[in-house]
């Protein structure tokens, strides 16, 4: 029995930090989503942008996650607008890699919402759950080498780099501009040494 085994574990609705509301998803997230998914510079380093038919299944995979985990990608909400700006959370990688089995903190934002410091705030109480009520032992985070500013998220959270680690990502063909992956990682002692 791996760790990833012992879920589901009671999750939350919601959570919140000082600008932002993470909360579970609902219909009306679809189609902003949707819009968020087709942005080619949203989309810059995933190997295509998305249909409305993809992103609404990829909506259904992260409301089917919450329940077989007891964690998962929680809607991002601006909290003063209450405006839907992309997902911020926890999800099990579905992929064969030195890593797996993992969790993973991951995060996407509309273009709109980038530079105000959003997806570091709420990878970081993505991380506080994960560690807390979730009970992780660590949680990684990953992403082509070419995307700079989700690898300074990765850094502004307390997440370490070993290129040794690095990867090639396995659903990708030899040679894609995006094969080659960093893995980043934190553990819950390394977590609970900078709170």
């Amino acid at each position: 029995m791996t760790e990833l085994d012992t879920f589901p574990a009671p999750s939350p609705l919601s959570l919140t930090t000082d600008r932002l509301l993470l909360r579970q998803w609902i219909d009306a997230d679809r189609e902003p989503f949707a819009t968020m998914n087709a942005d080619p510079a949203v989309m810059e380093h995933f190997p295509a942008a998305m249909t409305h038919e993809q992103s609404d299944a990829l909506v259904d995979r992260i409301i089917e996650g919450w329940g077989t985990h007891g964690f998962g990608l929680w809607a991002l909400e601006v909290r003063e607008t209450g405006r839907f700006i992309g997902f911020t959370g926890l999800s099990v990688p579905r992929f064969e890699a030195h890593f797996i089995p993992a969790v993973e903190v991951g995060w996407r934002l509309s273009k709109d919402a980038w530079g105000n410091g959003y997806a570091t705030e709420a990878a970081r109480a993505s991380l506080a759950y994960g560690f807390g009520p979730a009970g992780l032992a660590e949680i990684v985070s990953f992403t082509a080498t070419t995307n700079v500013p989700s690898q300074r998220v990765m850094q502004r959270i307390g997440m370490s780099h070993d290129p040794a680690e690095d990867f090639d990502h396995p659903r990708l063909e030899k040679g894609h501009r995006l094969e080659r992956h960093v893995l980043y990682r934190i553990s819950r002692a390394q977590w609970e040494a900078s709170q």
